[in-house]
């Protein structure tokens, strides 16, 4: 049985005041809710402390910028550092010098196309911190997909058109399954729910190229 400590709190306060100002697209709620429920999946599915307190900073390099790294690295080791650089697909600074929707889209594809590549011969530590981490994503895509209100429309959210963004979910669901992740199976299950609800014809998956 995992069990969390003093360290955890703390990354619980990081992660609030790092995310104080963000909330997840097109819901208002405070971004502090995808870090816990990333985080709670990484314990329900037996990671240790070090996994789970990752799972609370993983966001932080790409959405808060690259100068934590030295503060997480000093303050909750070597181990949740080297997770939290690789579930960081870009950071802050590097996103914010694409403008246009088609310079940002491109640099969207380049980037998905590396993380995928680092996913597929990642520590096992880390690759359970990702998967959680999309696993999180793609259910509350379906969710949205599912809400009357929304639909389709929820594609509109995303820099990526429907076809990268359901191209990218079936890629990481590949890797996932091949690894032989303990989210696979249920993330497979939540990919194919996103492309009947999406209208998909077929799963394809990303191109490595735009």
């Amino acid at each position: 049985m995992t069990t969390l400590t003093h360290r955890f709190t703390q990354a619980v306060d990081y992660a609030r005041i790092a995310h104080a100002s963000q909330v997840r697209k097109g819901s208002g709620v405070p971004y502090i809710y995808h870090l816990l429920a990333v985080a709670s999946l990484v314990l329900a599915h037996g990671g240790h402390e070090d996994q789970v307190i990752a799972g609370l900073l993983h966001d932080v390099l790409e959405d808060c910028g690259a100068g934590h790294e030295p503060t997480i690295r000093a303050l909750f080791g070597e181990v949740v550092a080297d997770i939290v650089l690789a579930c960081t697909d870009g950071t802050a600074e590097g996103k914010a010098r694409h403008v246009e929707p088609e310079a940002k889209r491109h640099h969207w594809q380049l980037r998905k196309v590396a993380y995928l590549a680092n996913v597929r011969q990642e520590s096992d530590a880390a690759l359970l911190v990702s998967a959680c981490d999309k696993l999180h994503n793609a259910s509350a895509i379906v969710e949205d997909l599912e809400n009357p209100a929304v639909g389709r429309a929820a594609f509109q959210r995303f820099t990526a058109t429907r076809e990268q963004t359901l191209g990218y979910y079936q890629s990481l669901s590949d890797v996932f399954t091949a690894r032989q992740s303990p989210v696979a199976r249920v993330f497979d299950a939540m990919v194919a729910r996103m492309h009947a609800l999406a209208g998909a014809e077929s799963r394809v998956a990303l191109p490595e190229s735009p």
